[in-house]
């Protein structure tokens, strides 16, 4: 009980942000909203703790909070970005760790630390700290999944939307560069029967 309070102490102090960067950029309340209950499932399926998955659940609610500093040029351009808008826009994972930390509330360095990694690799290509394999936290690998998954199935500027199997073969692609591939196991387990599986 005193965990659940604790972290629901970071959620509603934290809202206010979450709500900021829901007015720039509406796209992003409604994938935050998505990716949430598709972690929170993944999770489940990886056996998390309860503790784990409030954690989980808390980093996907805030995991692209860093956004609110990314400038409206690059965050609302309406169209691919160019290399130096891409370099700006992968600053949002250092910002939303930055932002959370600065809340200063219990366990508040945890979910910093799950938003700053979901954009690692597995192979140690991605940012911001070319962590690989293990070494990148397994919330953050669940969360990676999840973000993905709903980000390539909906509507943005620069691609059309996918169906469920085309975005499930473009991650399998990229099991064990990008993804975890336990991880994948348990995705694909849970997004066959999820609610939060695209058509």
């Amino acid at each position: 009980m005193q965990e659940l309070l604790k972290f629901s102490a970071l959620r509603r102090y934290t809202k206010a942000l979450s709500v900021a960067l829901h007015e720039r950029d509406p796209y992003t309340r409604f994938h935050c909203e998505r990716v949430i209950n598709l972690a929170t499932e993944i999770g489940i399926a990886c056996e998390l703790s309860d503790r784990e998955l409030v954690l989980l659940g808390v980093g996907a609610s805030f995991h692209d909070v860093g956004k609110i500093g990314i400038p409206d040029s690059v965050l609302l351009k309406p169209g691919k970005l160019d290399a130096d808008e891409w370099e700006i826009m992968k600053t949002h994972s250092e910002r939303g760790e930055r932002i959370v930390r600065a809340t200063m509330l219990a366990d508040a360095p945890a979910v910093a630390s799950i938003i700053r990694h979901h954009h690692e690799h597995v192979d140690g290509s991605g940012y911001p700290d070319g962590l690989s394999g293990d070494g990148i936290p397994l919330l953050s690998r669940i969360l990676s999944i999840a973000d993905s998954y709903d980000a390539m199935a909906t509507v943005r500027a620069y691609h059309r939307p996918r169906g469920h199997e085309e975005v499930v073969a473009m991650i399998r692609a990229e099991v064990n560069t990008k993804f975890d591939p336990k991880v994948f196991e348990r995705f694909a387990e849970v997004i066959a029967k999820s609610p939060s599986r695209t058509q």
